[in-house]
């Protein structure tokens, strides 16, 4: 395979988890202390997202608040496993 092609493995503290979801929420709440734990034991960058504040994510995400990614990308929505999360960013 070219190596153009190849994935290279972020380190953790490359990584950004993000949190979609809206005030109020009380599954985002106990997803954020999840997330938010697993990203300063492992490095990874958090950041939140508001569907209430951006249509867009509003269209992609209504159903299924609170939504998590790892860089770009859905790894979870609903419940956060924090395992699972660490596994996710190479912990």
């Amino acid at each position: 395979m070219s190596p153009l092609l190849r994935r290279t493995k972020k380190k953790a503290d490359e990584r950004v988890v993000t949190l979609i979801g809206k005030p109020g929420c009380h599954l985002c709440d106990d997803a954020r202390e999840v997330v938010r734990g697993v990203c300063a034991e492992t490095g990874a960058s958090f950041e939140e997202k508001d569907i209430t504040r951006d249509e867009e994510l509003h269209r992609a995400y209504w159903e299924q608040i609170p939504v998590v990614l790892v860089d770009g990308e859905q790894h979870t929505f609903w419940r956060v496993d924090p395992a699972r999360l660490r596994r996710a960013l190479g912990e």
